[in-house]
């Protein structure tokens, strides 16, 4: 029984870490969440903006307003670049959150699976003793009654 109430603890342990990993999974996806939402917030404001010079293609502009948009979209990319690492970096750490929560749900599962067995085999055990008693007070009371004997069961 000791043996069934350490997997029982180990059950429990592995139920914790199981929580605590769904919790870091859900985080990550929110932060994943939240990095593509700015990613997507960056590309559409580059859209709008090369859209807006786009319009104006017959305008003439000074090389100084020129030069200026140029230096500004090229910050806006440089930024967009710098969300793809950021996006790159979410989606490992997503994956490696997706990782260890499958991990320790296969703990759980495992352990939970040996403790049924273990059960069932603790029944089964118990089965064959209670049968045995009940075979052997069949066998003393047949005796009893073949050979006039009485017996009495300890």
């Amino acid at each position: 029984m000791s043996a069934l109430n350490a997997l029982m603890v180990a059950i429990e342990l592995a139920t914790r870490k199981r929580d605590e990993a769904r919790q870091v999974l859900r985080e990550r996806q929110q932060s994943h969440a939240a990095a593509q939402a700015q990613m997507d917030q960056l590309q559409s404001y580059m859209q709008e903006m090369q859209q807006r010079w786009g319009a104006q293609e017959g305008a003439q502009f000074k090389p100084e307003v020129m030069y200026h948009h140029d230096q500004f979209m090229q910050r806006l990319q440089h930024a967009v670049e710098l969300q793809t690492r950021v996006m790159r970096d979410q989606e490992l750490r997503l994956q490696a959150a997706q990782h260890a929560l499958m991990t320790t749900e296969l703990r759980l599962s495992s352990l939970e699976k040996v403790v049924q067995m273990r059960r069932r085999d603790m029944a089964l055990a118990q089965q064959r003793r209670e049968q045995k008693q009940t075979d052997e007070r069949a066998a003393l009371q047949f005796i009893g009654r073949t050979f006039g004997m009485q017996f009495q069961e300890v």
